[in-house]
């Protein structure tokens, strides 16, 4: 996981009821920042900026993440776009360039 990037890109897991989604979202961070090898970084965009707010509790394993030395980045054209930024409380907010930077180091895993 080390020379991965995950990039959230909605605040649910899959596609169907949102509830369901949220779950299985939250359950995924929850093991992931349970393993020994972390990722080198998580970038959310889209709706996945909203996993950042303090409407969500995946932002609490986010924050865990952020505390285990792993680098989390809102883009900022979506914090913007869903006026959230004073929602945040994890995350750096980023934009497209430093995506770009990531995506040509490490490979992209993606949750939508």
């Amino acid at each position: 996981m080390k020379n991965k990037v995950i990039l959230v890109s909605s605040d649910q897991l899959g596609k169907g009821e949102k509830e369901l989604g949220e779950g299985v979202l939250e359950t995924f961070f929850t093991l992931l920042k349970q393993r020994e090898e972390l990722p080198a970084a998580i970038f959310c965009m889209n709706r996945g900026v909203f996993t950042l707010t303090e409407d969500s509790f995946v932002s609490l394993h986010l924050k865990e993440l952020e505390e285990k030395g792993v680098e989390v980045f809102a883009c900022k054209t979506c914090v913007d776009y869903y006026e959230i930024e004073d929602k945040l409380v994890a995350g750096k907010i980023s934009g497209m360039p430093h995506f770009i930077d990531l995506a040509s180091k490490y490979e992209i895993i993606t949750i939508s």
